[in-house]
C-alpha cells in the first residue's frame, strides 16, 4: 500500500444550485472511470466502492476544500468551503453531491461556478491514497489502473487535469419549469426518492398550477419546504 496522498482531477459534469446563496447545492464527478487523466492513470468502477461505505457507516466523509486546500496550506486553506451530502459510483464515474457553506468562500465559489457566458470554475479533484493498482504490462496502457483507493477530499478546481466531463447547466429553484424537474432537483439535493415524490405531491397541492402558468406559487413552496428540510 502506498503512504503517497495523490489527486486525480476531473471536472464537474452538472452543477445545479438550490435555493438561496445561504442553501447551495451542487452535483457533479469527482472522477470518471476509464479515462485516462494526465497523469496516465486509469481509475476502475469499484475503485469507490469501500471508501463510500466506511464513510456513510463512520459519517465521517472526505472533506471539500477549495483547490485542495491551496499552496500555503494555512488553517484558512483548510478549512472546508462545505460539505458532501451524497457519494456514489455509477456508470460513469464517482458521482458527488454537495452544498456550499453560507460563508464568504463557499458563496464565492457559488459565484464562480454560476458566471456567464461561462463558468469561471468548472473542476473537480480529489486526493486519496491509492490502496490497490495494476501497472501496466505494455507501452499503450495506462500507468497505472487504479482499482481501490482512500478518499480523503474533493476539491472545486480550476485546471483540472481531466477534461472530459464538464458543467453542462446551472438553475436555482426560480428556474425550474416542471414537476419533474422539481423532483430531479430535490433527489439532487440528497432526498431519496419516496421523500422527493412526496415533497413534490406536497408542493403541487400548495399550488396546484401546470407548466405553462405562473410558477411563482410552486417557486415559493418549494423555497418554503426546503428551508424547513434545511437544503
Amino acid at each position: 500500500m502506498s503512504t503517497q496522498f495523490e489527486r486525480l482531477n476531473c471536472g464537474l459534469i452538472q452543477v445545479k444550485l438550490a435555493g438561496p446563496a445561504s442553501e447551495m447545492s451542487f452535483t457533479g464527478y469527482g472522477a470518471v472511470f476509464g479515462n485516462l487523466d494526465s497523469y496516465g492513470d486509469v481509475i476502475q468502477k469499484g475503485a469507490f466502492a469501500k471508501t463510500i461505505h466506511e464513510a456513510k457507516v463512520s459519517n465521517v466523509w472526505p472533506a471539500m476544500l477549495e483547490q485542495h486546500g491551496g499552496w500555503g496550506m494555512t488553517a484558512s486553506d483548510l478549512t472546508p468551503i462545505g460539505v458532501w451530502t451524497d457519494l456514489e459510483e455509477d456508470d460513469v464515474g464517482l458521482k458527488v453531491a454537495g452544498k456550499f457553506a453560507p460563508t464568504p468562500r463557499g458563496q464565492e465559489m457559488h459565484a464562480l461556478m454560476k458566471m456567464t457566458p461561462r463558468p469561471a470554475i468548472n473542476g473537480l479533484s480529489i486526493g486519496y491514497l491509492p490502496v490497490k493498482w495494476k501497472m501496466r504490462a505494455n507501452p499503450d496502457e495506462p500507468r497505472r489502473t487504479l482499482e481501490e483507493v482512500k478518499l480523503f477530499e474533493i476539491s472545486p478546481v480550476t485546471f483540472p487535469a481531466n477534461g472530459k466531463a464538464r458543467i453542462g447547466n446551472v438553475k436555482s429553484i426560480d428556474e425550474l419549469n416542471s414537476l419533474a424537474e422539481v423532483e430531479d432537483y430535490l433527489r439532487e439535493a440528497g432526498f431519496s426518492i419516496a421523500e422527493a415524490k412526496g415533497l413534490v405531491a406536497r408542493v403541487k397541492r400548495a399550488s396546484p398550477r401546470e407548466a405553462g402558468d405562473d410558477w411563482s406559487g410552486v417557486h415559493a413552496a418549494l423555497s418554503q419546504f426546503s428551508h424547513t428540510k434545511g437544503l
